[in-house]
């Protein structure tokens, strides 16, 4: 009986659909090139990128530097921009003077694409390196700070109030009503925020880098390899993959009470 329950919570734990549509996508990817369809005739199947894996990269030091190397920097990034972002959104939310002083020179920093700072972060920063941990962090940073602000907003006035009105102090406020109301905008800003850092580094990596998943994408693109430049994409389309398991693992232990 163990087993076979077990059995059952593995196929329902499973998801046929999007399995479905992978096998689907790769199919018709085969079809597509093997008949030459228009704008498909330079482009690898993809038992050429996997050939082009296992005898150049499964091996690889370098490949597999590749991949630590971006995870590093995107786990920096997106470290930072949560300790630096958190608070600031609660400053905003929580202190008008601070939100009067400081809310309009975040609007006008963040609709500036993070690729448009990689100039200035060069010059700045005295290595790469923390050039784009930078670009990285401001990805993901403004993205956390007005999740958590809107969080704050929309907490119910009428609920502070009545905690004020039962004795409740300010420290008492924060900690039982603001920031359990804040943690699902957390979990959103952190959502989104591990994506754009993916997007960010990649980008970074082929403009200001030697290592990494995106200079690994640019050499196979600047050598004229389709099937390394394939490789890449597939490579960080899985890492992007982990990182977002991985916040969302972080989010259900930030708020048991959906599993109910």
């Amino acid at each position: 009986m163990r087993s076979s329950s077990a059995f059952v919570r593995w196929r329902k734990g499973l998801n046929w659909r999007g399995a479905v549509a992978v096998a689907s996508f790769i199919l018709l990817w085969q079809l597509l090139v093997r008949f030459k369809v228009p704008g498909f005739e330079t482009i690898p199947t993809l038992s050429d990128v996997f050939s082009t894996f296992w005898t150049k990269y499964m091996l690889s030091a370098k490949y597999w530097k590749a991949w630590a190397v971006s995870f590093e920097r995107v786990g920096y990034g997106f470290v930072i921009s949560q300790v630096l972002g958190i608070p600031i959104g609660l400053l905003l939310g929580t202190r008008q003077m601070f939100h009067d002083v400081m809310f309009s020179v975040i609007e006008i920093l963040r609709p500036i694409p993070p690729l448009a700072w990689v100039p200035i972060s060069i010059l700045f920063w005295p290595t790469n390196e923390m050039s784009i941990v930078f670009i990285t962090f401001i990805g993901a940073f403004f993205i956390i700070v007005i999740n958590v602000h809107d969080g704050v907003r929309s907490i119910k006035k009428e609920h502070l109030w009545l905690a004020r009105s039962l004795g409740a102090s300010p420290w008492r406020i924060f900690q039982r009503i603001i920031i359990p109301s804040v943690i699902p905008s957390i979990a959103v800003g952190m959502t989104l925020g591990i994506a754009v850092t993916w997007n960010v580094v990649i980008a970074a990596e082929m403009i200001a880098s030697d290592t990494g998943l995106g200079r690994l994408t640019w050499e196979g693109y600047v050598s004229n390899t389709p099937a390394v430049v394939i490789l890449g994409m597939i490579s960080i389309g899985l890492a992007g993959y982990l990182s977002t398991k991985l916040v969302d693992y972080a989010e259900k232990k930030m708020m048991p009470w959906r599993k109910a």
